[in-house]
């Protein structure tokens, strides 16, 4: 049997978080788009995948560090609905599952649905906003690798799944398939935070502008470019709502609220003129 903790380079007590730096390191490093025509980072890959299957799964992984070759076993063959508890006669079980290993009987006369798998993606804030798909491989028990593409809706937020029937572990004995569930993590944006369905935003303008008046000019995550009027003498750190500009709400038509905070930007390096302007519009408003 692999030894899952050794393929991917982590130690038996690694936490999730290392366990999935260093699977990301090494699928990008083994991907076969990146090793076309060899056949050992292929084979690697494989590895790589299945290792992380069965490691990311707390579930799986608590059951991989008990029953070691045995839960390998189990896991190949996609078993599903079993309970492990800690009065399971498991000679019995695997008797029953496996066959009798004396007689050699094949015993498979249980039908059992296919476990549901868990992979996380990570997702831009634009890539949410507008909707995006991915393409994945994983490592089928006889291992081949099969691909799939799977779409993401549009206004994905992090902690939500997108299940994709049938694409999970096999079942055994005319057992339905498990599923597969995309994890969804939107990574930090540069200048939009989100909140729900709402974006917030701070824009920088001039104190001119704040004082007399104009337009500032704001890049949305559509690709479409927000005019914001500024009223005279706005304050500065003031909140601009424009409703309907946020994050498009999942499977609705309607879309969030966009906030919008503007900042004060004080000219510098003021010429001696400038400088005395300014004292005199202080003198004027009595400030």
């Amino acid at each position: 049997m692999k030894d899952y903790y050794q393929v991917l380079g982590v130690s038996r007590n690694a936490s999730d978080d290392e366990i999935k730096r260093a699977y990301r390191r090494l699928a990008r490093k083994y991907h076969p788009d990146v090793n076309r025509g060899d056949p050992t980072a292929e084979a690697r890959f494989k590895e790589i995948n299945e290792a992380y299957q069965v490691l990311s799964d707390k579930e799986q992984r608590a059951k991989y560090d008990r029953f070691g070759s045995e839960f390998h076993r189990y896991e190949q063959t996609g078993f599903g609905g079993v309970d492990f508890s800690s009065q399971t006669d498991f000679a019995d079980l695997f008797e029953t599952l496996f066959g009798n290993r004396r007689t050699g009987g094949s015993g498979f006369n249980v039908r059992l649905d296919g476990q549901d798998v868990e992979q996380p993606v990570e997702l831009t804030l634009e890539e949410a906003y507008h909707g995006t798909q991915r393409t994945l491989q994983f490592a089928n028990p006889n291992g081949t690798l099969r691909t799939i593409t799977v779409k993401i809706p549009a206004g994905i937020d992090t902690g939500k799944r997108v299940r994709v029937p049938g694409e999970g572990a096999p079942g055994l004995n005319g057992g339905r398939r498990g599923d597969l569930y995309l994890v969804v993590t939107v990574t930090p944006h540069s200048r939009f935070e989100r909140k729900a369905g709402d974006l917030y935003t701070t824009v920088p303008v001039s104190m001119y502008t704040l004082l007399l008046g104009g337009q500032v000019q704001l890049p949305l995550l559509s690709g479409k470019t927000l005019t914001l009027t500024i009223p005279p003498q706005t304050q500065n750190g003031r909140v601009f709502r424009i409703t309907g500009q946020g994050m498009p709400l999942m499977h609705s038509p309607q879309y969030g609220d966009l906030y919008v905070t503007v900042s004060a930007v004080l000219p510098t390096n003021l010429s001696p003129e400038a400088r005395r302007l300014v004292e005199e519009l202080r003198r004027l408003t009595g400030e």
